[in-house]
């Protein structure tokens, strides 16, 4: 009896353990996740005001985030803005409200689709994509390289990456919310018998520029977040091949988790300052 009891303390005493371990190393990874995107800042700031900020990689890292990032966007703004139509449409018309279905579409896709799709593309490909990249570099040990150089990984390589992907995700919001929009109204009137009128009328009554500020706020900080998180979990790899993927599959589930959680804090602290209106 005893035995059992020292063997059952045991396993608890390991599984308690791994657990504090677990929240260890996350508020570990955490801080050093901030503490790159303040020098990321401080680079930025300081390379600007001195004239020194890197043009030539940022626009080079820019073209392949688009070239990377631009068709998936799309190919998913379409079904994605589908899908919301026939789901409020259905709602809409089991409550009889088919007037307000441009309203909700519309708003829907703008406050919540445009900067969802945006970052969780982003994190998909596009942070993938740098932490791959990074992480190979690492393991050859040219970021080494580069320090014993007295050159920055972090003002070189990381700063024009984060500015790449803050800039193009303001640029795919827009594109997603028009597509979304866009894509909303036609399958109302095609297959859902709605009129135009009704559509973009509900809609204008209810939308506002600051739902479409809110959009651009929310994929800017998506941006920056999957463009840090990929950097330092590429600038973080160890162990060769099997480290980076490994840093990569880190890369896409802390930046998917992030999004979501952030996502959350700016929706509830729009909701305070800007409460929804009637009409």
């Amino acid at each position: 009896m005893d035995l059992l009891q020292r063997y059952g303390q045991n396993r608890l005493g390991g599984l308690v353990g791994t657990v504090l371990g677990r929240i260890y190393d996350g508020v570990v990874t955490a801080g050093k996740i901030f503490v790159m995107a303040v020098d990321v800042v401080v680079f930025l700031v300081r390379d600007t005001l001195r004239g020194q900020f890197q043009f030539k990689e940022t626009i080079t890292q820019a073209w392949f985030i688009v070239r990377v990032s631009v068709a998936p966007t799309l190919l998913v703004a379409v079904p994605f803005g589908v899908i919301i139509s026939v789901q409020i449409g259905s709602l809409a018309s089991q409550v009889g409200a088919t007037s307000f279905i441009g309203a909700a579409n519309g708003l829907g896709v703008i406050r919540q689709g445009a900067p969802t799709v945006v970052a969780l593309l982003l994190a998909g490909t596009v942070g993938s994509a740098i932490c791959s990249d990074l992480g190979a570099r690492t393991i050859r040990e040219e970021i080494d390289a580069l320090e014993t150089l007295g050159i920055s990984p972090i003002q070189r390589l990381v700063a024009p990456r984060v500015v790449a992907t803050t800039v193009i995700a303001l640029l795919l919001c827009g594109v997603v919310a028009f597509a979304g929009v866009l894509t909303g109204f036609l399958f109302n009137m095609l297959a859902q018998n709605g009129t135009p009128g009704s559509y973009i009328s509900s809609f204008a009554a209810f939308a506002l520029p600051s739902d479409l500020i809110l959009a651009e706020v929310k994929s800017g900080i998506f941006g920056a977040m999957v463009g840090v998180v990929a950097c330092y979990k590429g600038l973080d790899a160890k162990g060769g091949p099997k480290g980076v993927a490994d840093a990569v599959n880190a890369s896409v589930v802390l930046s998917v988790v992030l999004l979501f959680a952030v996502n959350v804090i700016i929706t509830q602290i729009y909701a305070v300052i800007s409460p929804p209106r009637l009409g």
